[in-house]
């Protein structure tokens, strides 16, 4: 009798201690990526809008992910001081991105990665920062609970209290807009999980606390070249600690903390122990405090470790991470430190690194060897923007080279300007990956584009480049001479088309000019270059715009009556309509696409924001739109689709 009622007491205590202790907090997300290398320009400008699509979403979403961060230079999209307006252009970008997340349900954290890790953090920076944020969350307020917002990206070189103070402003300036979205703080030395201890109690509860992993950084980061001293020359060194596997010091890291590390503490801190007992020091903040704790970054620098060593690492911590119930993001996607093999295309469906993919406890698709295919359709390379499995650059010493220029466009929003640049200056576009254009060639397919032009300059050049395949081959160039003839510089919009099969062999410069023989190879084409080849514009100034590879049984020409509106079949049903009536529509290509219903008298009623989206049909309904009956009186409403510099519209009643 008296077992049972020490057993129930037993109970009874535990319950109660249950109910009086709160529950561990838990984050909405468990694992995810950091898709680097995309938003982390000296410019919006410099952007590869299409790098990244919806496409490569679903992909990460089918690895089992379930959050993204998205490291975005955001000083660096905004005017500058003092104000530091956010360029619109990064909002057309990032509204789809939003979209895509929200749609697949994947957490999208939106990092701001300004950093330069030779400059020391400043409380200067505070009012930079304040006006960013203030905008951003303006912008996402309205946004689903997938958006998150994470302040600054490793601060360093400045006291965890003194960086504390800067994110409580923060904090601050953004609930008093937006009360709902999470905010991601850190501490500083560089996201530091020693330093997670030194923050200060937030009353706010809606935080996410991060910290970075990169233990033991003597493996982690060998063969890098940007810590101090460079680790460019290490290599070899093991996980976890093996003695008769340790390489020699290099000789140009003698003197340095890792000819130390190599000799003495490595012993400890290659170990499987030690980078537990580290992660350790975040589980135990996370258990204080009763927080949400995430490790922003993890990974393992793939130019000089051990492939089998760097996986183990990986499935190290990511164990023990999970075990703890800390959520994470892997430093990168693609990268050095991402998923996928090592000297490939990054190409999803062959180039995953198998057993990373797998020590990450992701699902891994079945893997195809890459075997490049004559495209036997032709495709768009410029409209509004560089599309997709291309990436554009410029080599431009002077003047202009502008992929989004707003001063002249023939259909949409952008332009290319290229103007006042020097000779052999070019603006290109790299096929991602290479491109066999001989069946295109061969059927007749041509390159077409609208160019305006002003000044004396009377010809530049077009060229096609081909694969170099090993030492003894070159970079070969098909061309066209681009003359008065074909576009005469008299400011005015004209139509070129080029039959592919018109291209003449020009010769190779690869730190050398060779003389065209022959070797030109259609079937592995690399970049399409329009160059400044005779000599430098000097005053002279080009727009180009609406460039595809075509077939004239396609179309010929933005403006020909053949050439297919890129709206289609815009309609609204049931019309007449209420706020459940679906509105549809199907883009024929990409573009930024704006849709608005108005009164008859003008006056709008519901908006969907000037946002890019890929090829596809859409469904929305007025309630998207927030619209619900109660905004329609009776009568009679236009909604107007715009896309590509189309505009389409239809009728909508109401009774």
């Amino acid at each position: 009798m008296k077992t049972i009622f020490k057993i129930l007491l037993s109970v009874l205590v535990l319950g109660m201690l249950s109910m009086s202790a709160p529950l561990p907090a838990q984050t909405p997300f468990s694992k995810g990526v950091n898709l680097t290398g995309w938003l982390q320009t000296s410019g919006i400008k410099q952007v590869q809008f299409t790098k990244y699509t919806r496409q490569d979403f679903v992909n990460i979403s089918s690895l089992g992910c379930d959050v993204v961060r998205l490291p975005i230079d955001m000083t660096a999209m905004t005017n500058g001081s003092p104000d530091y307006v956010i360029d619109p252009l990064l909002y057309m970008l990032l509204d789809s991105v939003v979209a895509w997340s929200e749609e697949l349900h994947i957490y999208l954290i939106l990092d701001n990665h300004t950093m330069d890790p030779g400059t020391n953090t400043s409380t200067s920076i505070a009012g930079m920062l304040d006006k960013i944020w203030v905008q951003l969350a303006d912008h996402y307020k309205g946004s689903s609970d997938y958006i998150l917002y994470e302040l600054r990206n490793e601060p360093h070189g400045i006291s965890t209290a003194a960086w504390a103070q800067i994110e409580l402003n923060l904090i601050n300036s953004i609930r008093a807009i937006d009360t709902v979205h999470t905010i991601v703080i850190g501490a500083s030395g560089w996201n530091s999980y020693s330093e997670l201890s030194k923050l200060p109690v937030f009353a706010d509860t809606n935080l996410i606390y991060t910290f970075h992993f990169y233990d033991p950084f003597l493996f982690t980061h060998q063969g890098a070249t940007w810590p101090t001293p460079s680790m460019g020359s290490l290599a070899g060194v093991p996980f976890p600690y093996d003695s008769a596997s340790m390489p020699a010091c290099p000789a140009d890291l003698k003197g340095t903390w890792i000819e130390s590390s190599l000799a003495n503490s490595y012993k400890t801190d290659g170990t499987v122990a030690k980078v537990k007992q580290l992660i350790d020091q975040a589980v135990t903040f996370k258990n204080t405090r009763n927080v949400n704790v995430f490790c922003g970054e993890f990974g393992v620098y793939d130019l000089n470790s051990d492939p089998a060593d760097r996986v183990a690492w990986y499935d190290t911590v990511r164990v023990y991470l999970e075990e703890k119930g800390i959520p994470w993001t892997i430093w990168d996607y693609h990268g050095g430190f991402g998923i996928f093999n090592k000297g490939g295309k990054g190409l999803f469906e062959s180039d995953l690194n198998i057993p990373l993919v797998n020590a990450l406890g992701f699902t891994a698709p079945e893997q195809h060897p890459y075997e490049i295919s004559p495209d036997t359709i032709g495709f768009s390379i410029y409209k509004d923007f560089v599309q997709e499995k291309l990436l554009g650059s410029a080599s431009a010493s002077s003047g202009i080279a502008d992929f989004f220029s707003t001063v002249y466009k023939h259909t949409g929003s952008y332009s290319i300007e290229f103007s006042g640049v020097s000779q052999y200056n070019n603006f290109a576009f790299d096929m991602s990956p290479d491109k066999d254009l001989s069946y295109l060639k061969d059927h007749n397919y041509f390159l077409e584009f609208y160019v305006k032009a002003t000044g004396p300059q009377t010809s530049f050049d077009v060229r096609f480049i081909d694969t170099k395949t090993g030492p003894d081959d070159h970079p070969w160039r098909m061309r066209r001479i681009i003359g008065q003839s074909l576009a005469p510089f008299d400011g005015e919009w004209h139509y070129v088309k080029l039959p592919l099969s018109s291209f003449t062999e020009h010769g190779s410069w690869d730190n050398a000019w060779f003389n065209p023989i022959g070797a030109f190879d259609w079937t592995a084409i690399d970049r399409l270059e329009f160059v400044a080849e005779e000599a430098a514009m000097g005053t002279n100034s080009m727009w180009f715009d609406d460039i595809s590879i075509t077939d004239t049984t396609i179309y010929s020409g933005i403006n020909s009556p053949a050439f297919p509106n890129p709206i289609a079949l815009l309609e609204a049903y049931p019309n007449p309509v209420s706020s459940s009536s679906i509105i549809s529509y199907r883009l024929q290509s990409p573009g930024f696409t704006e849709l608005t219903i108005s009164s008859i008298t003008g006056q709008t009623v519901g908006k969907l924001r000037n946002t890019f989206q890929q090829s596809g049909t859409y469904n929305l309904t007025l309630g998207d739109l927030n619209i619900s009956d109660k905004n329609l009186s009776a009568g009679i409403y236009v909604c107007s689709l715009k896309s590509s510099g189309f505009t389409s519209t239809i009728k909508l009643i109401v009774h």
